[in-house]
């Protein structure tokens, strides 16, 4: 791949539909949904939607009402789940498009309801159990009435219960004991549904960090989200705690940049603004196209989110951020060689030769890497490779082989 003459965000599609075969034989026989919301993590809703279909996912999820019409309006005809609508929000459009929309409260359910009015056709609706996140959901003492809500709608013919579900807090810790309490949770308010009357097609409480660490969170239908994007949900697990071994995930994203000049720097020199790196030897510095505008943290020099600076790589190795992140750009300590300005940086990928990945940089941020994926956006343009399947490339009930790449130009990420 030639160096990129402006800064972009490179999506691999082929490894998004290599990541969700991996992530359906891990889980089958249960279900499996790719989560898109948040543009796709970064990597672009509709066209990460199109690769897990084309991989096989049986469901999409999103978060927003608007994200669940996109897929629709772009073609996309399978089952969608929607989870955060808003108090009073208009459903109509969400019911006749054949969406399955969340309720957490009765109100929730009235909604759903009238939406279902108006659209005239009956909703796909589904249940959230809070068992320990609180965060969205029911909570244990409030589920009856949400149940019995729920079983009124359908007798009334204006609603069907498609699924009931929940959201682990501590999946990425096989060891936290709020996994447990959160399964019985889960598996008590199931049992309390089926004895009220309710039949939902699916029930779900795994996310990816449980799809690969705790089988019995399947049930019928397993989330997959960060790992779709082929990013270790759990990277702290040890190797030996993951049942089944860890999967080979491929990360979907690289971010690459020109490098735009060189300079010489000597002791005592500050770079950037505030001067908060002061070089304390002869070196030289490279500037590259990237800032806090285009979604780099901020702080991603050393001593702000860690005591190591994020690095990128130019000409073979891995290079320091030195000084505070700009909104246009960053500066990076080349110690002493002079790479042709136009020579390729690149922030984070696949961690091929040793580069840095999204996870390097959110350790050096303070953050996980789900936050620097998801924040690449700005100026940078988003560019898809792999967008259709190759000759060789396996079907969604396959094993995964080699990939074949195309480009599609994807607009700003």
């Amino acid at each position: 791949m030639s160096a990129p003459s402006r800064p972009e965000v490179v999506v691999d599609l082929a490894a998004v539909r290599r990541n969700v075969r991996t992530l359906r034989a891990r889980v089958a026989p249960s279900a499996m949904m790719t989560v898109v919301k948040a543009d796709g993590y970064g990597h672009g809703m509709v066209e990460v939607a199109r690769a897990a279909r084309a991989a096989g996912a049986d469901w999409l999820g999103v978060a927003t009402p608007a994200e669940a019409l996109a897929l629709r309006a772009a073609g996309d005809t399978g089952r969608v789940l929607c989870w955060l609508t808003m108090p009073g929000e208009d459903l109509a459009a969400l019911v006749a498009a054949g969406v399955d929309v969340t309720a957490y409260s009765p109100a929730d359910v009235d909604l759903v309801v009238a939406a279902a009015q108006a659209a005239d056709v009956p909703a796909r609706l589904q249940l959230k159990i809070d068992t320990g996140l609180h965060r969205g959901g029911a909570l244990a003492e409030d589920w009856p009435a949400l149940v019995r809500a729920a079983l009124v709608g359908e007798a009334a013919g204006a609603l069907r219960v498609t699924g009931i579900w929940s959201h682990l807090a501590a999946s990425e810790d096989s060891a936290h004991p709020a996994n447990d309490a959160q399964e019985a949770a889960f598996v008590e308010a199931l049992a309390h549904a089926e004895e009220a009357g309710l039949r939902p097609e699916v029930r779900h409480l795994a996310n990816s960090a449980a799809a690969l660490l705790r089988p019995s969170a399947h049930f019928d239908l397993v989330r997959c989200g960060i790992a779709t994007y082929g990013i270790d949900p759990a990277p702290d697990v040890a190797e030996g705690d993951v049942p089944g071994g860890r999967p080979d995930l491929v990360p979907a994203m690289t971010v690459r940049a020109p490098l735009v000049l060189t300079k010489r720097l000597q002791p005592g020199d500050g770079v950037s603004y505030g001067h908060t790196w002061v070089a304390d030897r002869p070196t030289t510095v490279g500037l590259v196209p990237l800032g806090y505008g285009d979604g780099v943290p901020r702080h991603a020099a050393a001593g702000v989110g860690s005591p190591d600076a994020a690095e990128v790589w130019v000409d073979g190795r891995r290079r320091p951020v030195r000084g505070r992140v700009c909104m246009d750009q960053l500066v990076v300590d080349l110690d002493g060689d002079e790479p042709e300005a136009g020579a390729e940086v690149e922030l984070f990928g696949t961690g091929e030769r040793g580069a840095p990945t999204a996870l390097d940089w959110a350790r050096a941020c303070g953050t996980i890497d789900y936050e620097i994926v998801t924040r690449l956006r700005g100026r940078a343009l988003r560019r898809h490779v792999g967008v259709e399947p190759g000759p060789d490339e396996p079907g969604p009930d396959e094993p995964a082989g080699d990939e074949r790449t195309g480009t599609h130009d994807g607009g700003h990420a």
